[in-house]
């Protein structure tokens, strides 16, 4: 049998008023099915561990992200088609809004008015000997990469993740020559992103300034073995964003793009789902990412969320279930965003498989739901070895 794993990046959360947006939302589809499958909760990293969105990621592909796992950076550049070398650093960034010198919005009001032409500026900063490569990725994120001798991923970050403060200073994290460098690289880099873009023509016409580029999630190259050649499947990914798309990159996945596909809670989500379906007649195992819950997460918006956990359903589960045969799918999602605290969490989440299995009692696709299925509480880094056996590719442990 062919695999379908569907996740809804951040789609778990707590309880507002008594109910998850999962729980508020309407979803006839999703409750369809958890009643014809079984479900569980999933600690994506592991139980108490609050998962990046990269780390969460590995996990579910079966890679060990405490092993693997070398910064969020290379993801990022990998995502948008930036080859890394052996000592390259990269970063992942966000074009951000300063007032008074103090970050007002990280995001910079998610507007993408005018960042090519910033990126070109940016692009043309300078060091003595250091080359750097800048380039904007999907809505206010961007990648900086930094080539050079003497260079070091174990810095901190520019990005404070926090508002009302100034960017943080980076600092070394091991002593080292080479992260000292590193850091006091990034540190006049964030220095000369404010000074050429505060006067930018640019952020005169903004509703926000993107006026500094803060910086984050430093690292190298991973050495990963390949997706196909670890299960013997051919896979596809089919996401907007650019992190997502790197991981898959990173492990040999085909990653199909979508025309009207945006990573936003306003996404062609209908067009991703019929290239989903249509791309399981070539490949092995399909990934299907779907962010704009997360987005409406970050943003503390429960209707938002609610909202778009119900096109989801109308959208994309709909026409899975209708069209889709004779395949393991999986319903889940990476992480747990919740609305309160607006960032991931340890919370699991809920899963539902759908396929050659034993059903359970649950009737009801939601976090609470779930938690009385027959897989019980699982591991992501279990999960490829789940859907291997219940695709029947799994190869027998002993005689």
């Amino acid at each position: 049998m062919k695999s379908l794993l569907i996740v809804c990046d951040g789609m778990g959360d707590r309880l507002t008023d008594g109910k998850t947006p999962l729980e508020a939302a309407k979803t006839p589809n999703m409750d369809k099915f958890a009643k014809k499958g079984i479900t569980g909760i999933m600690d994506t990293v592991r139980t108490g561990i609050r998962p990046g969105s990269d780390t969460a990621h590995l996990s579910l592909f079966g890679y060990d992200p405490f092993r693997v796992y070398t910064g969020r950076g290379p993801f990022e550049a990998a995502g948008v088609g930036l080859e890394l070398k052996r000592g390259d650093v990269a970063l992942r960034c966000n074009f951000a809004t300063l007032k008074n010198g103090k970050v007002i919005d990280r995001r910079a009001g998610r507007d993408e008015y005018g960042l090519k032409e910033l990126t070109r500026e940016v692009s043309k900063i300078k060091f003595r000997d250091t080359e750097i490569k800048f380039k904007k990725c999907a809505g206010h994120r961007a990648v900086l990469i930094l080539r050079g001798k003497g260079l070091s991923s174990r810095v901190t970050d520019t990005d404070p993740e926090t508002l009302n403060v100034p960017p943080a200073r980076s600092r070394s994290i091991d002593g080292r020559p080479e992260s000292r460098k590193t850091a006091a690289i990034l540190n006049e880099f964030t220095r000369k992103t404010e000074e050429i873009l505060s006067e930018h023509v640019i952020n005169k016409r903004r509703k926000l300034p993107a006026n500094v580029i803060l910086c984050r999630g430093a690292g190298t190259k991973p050495e990963l073995e390949s997706f196909e050649e670890r299960y013997g499947m051919n896979a596809a990914c089919i996401s907007a964003t650019a992190l997502i798309k790197g991981v898959c990159n990173s492990i040999g996945m085909k990653v199909i793009d979508v025309k009207g596909a945006t990573g936003h809670v306003d996404s062609d989500i209908s067009k991703k789902a019929k290239t989903a379906i249509n791309a399981l007649k070539k490949y092995d195992f399909v990934f299907l990412h779907i962010k704009g819950t997360d987005e409406a997460s970050h943003d503390g918006d429960f209707n938002s969320k609610k909202e778009m956990i119900e096109r989801i359903d109308r959208e994309v589960i709909g026409p899975i279930l209708e069209k889709v045969k004779d395949t393991t799918i999986v319903l889940t999602a990476d992480h747990s965003t919740p609305i309160s605290i607006r960032q991931h969490s340890a919370d699991p989440v809920p899963i539902a498989i759908l396929g050659d299995v034993r059903t359970d009692q649950v009737d009801k696709f939601t976090e609470r739901e779930c938690s009385k299925g027959g897989l019980n509480r699982i591991c992501g880094i279990d999960l490829m070895h789940i859907i291997l056996d219940l695709s029947d590719r799994a190869e027998l442990f002993g005689a």
